[in-house]
């Protein structure tokens, strides 16, 4: 069964989530991984205009809360992203084959007050609701936190390899930074905060980390257990895979209460009924009337024709 196609409404809040493949570790928090991941992210925001929210590492997958515009943006932000950060991951553990287990998963946000701030607070716990850390701000890998508590970017490097590689053809030196480029990444504020001031936005998300912090306390003393520690998880070894790891199927929205979820899954079937109309249109060589901001598909092969009459009939 194919994938649903991509629906990203203009102004939406997205959750995108990618896993390793296996569940191995091979984002595994260290120095070298967290300069790359705060770079390549400020280069694809840059180049793509997304909107970063928040972002957390884990050592197998990570989370984004972005504002992408559409589907396409989106896309080929993930395409960046993904791509780079696999070859970096790769370089840095001794890793050759692929190393994300399937496409990155995009879920739709309500406009709901209520539902953004639930999936920010969701993203902040990661690292505590698994009991690896006792604090958002005590996670060892890339991470939005001190941004967003400070207000200050996050700091990255990006490393032109090709111009590396260039070099030590020539028999010049070359040292870690000797091709790198400093970056800075501002992050952008959540929809439904936006009006609020820098303090006061700051001050926010510092009440969510307290009622974080508080949870977990109230949950290790419960279970009479204590978090694993940055230690711990730095000596984790990049090929290694969780025993049982856990996992959920993916919501196709996420939303406050049932109203909004209904307006969502209705907007989608009706952009999914026309996005179908306008393919089946594009198959048969007729103008085909896509909905704004979906993914296009390609245009039909016609070996014999013009190529640029089949992408003009895509469009329409």
């Amino acid at each position: 069964m194919g994938d649903h196609p991509r629906y990203i409404p203009e102004g939406s809040l997205v959750e995108v989530t990618t896993r390793t493949i296996h569940g191995r570790f091979l984002l595994r928090p260290s120095r070298d991984l967290n300069e790359i991941v705060g770079g390549i992210l400020a280069r694809a925001a840059r180049l793509h205009g997304v909107g970063i929210v928040h972002f957390t590492v884990l050592a197998n997958h990570y989370h984004l809360l972005l504002r992408p515009g559409d589907a396409r943006r989106l896309a080929g932000f993930m395409c960046y992203l993904n791509g780079n950060l696999a070859r970096e991951a790769g370089r840095l553990h001794a890793w050759r084959e692929r190393l994300w287990s399937r496409r990155y998963r995009a879920v739709v946000v309500s406009d709901e007050p209520a539902a953004q701030v639930a999936r920010l607070r969701y993203l902040l716990a990661n690292g505590c609701k698994e009991g690896l850390v006792a604090s958002p701000t005590q996670w060892p890998g890339a991470s939005g936190i001190w941004a967003l508590l400070t207000g200050e970017p996050v700091r990255g490097w990006w490393f032109d390899r090709t111009a590396e590689y260039e070099a030590r053809r020539r028999g010049e030196p070359v040292r870690k930074y000797s091709h790198g480029e400093e970056t800075s990444l501002t992050l952008v504020p959540l929809p439904c905060w936006e009006e609020l001031s820098a303090e006061a936005y700051r001050q926010q998300v510092a009440g969510l980390v307290r009622t974080i912090e508080a949870e977990t306390r109230t949950r290790l003393r419960t279970e009479g257990g204590a978090p694993v520690g940055p230690k711990r998880i730095l000596a984790l070894h990049p090929h290694d895979a969780p025993d049982h790891p856990r996992r959920s199927p993916a919501p196709r929205f996420h939303a406050a209460t049932t109203a909004a979820r209904r307006r969502l899954e209705h907007a989608f079937h009706d952009f999914r009924g026309r996005y179908r109309r306008a393919a089946a249109a594009l198959r048969t060589g007729a103008p085909a009337d896509f909905p704004p901001g979906c993914f296009l598909p390609r245009p039909p092969y016609h070996p014999r024709g013009d190529p640029s009459q089949a992408a003009a009939v895509a469009l329409g």
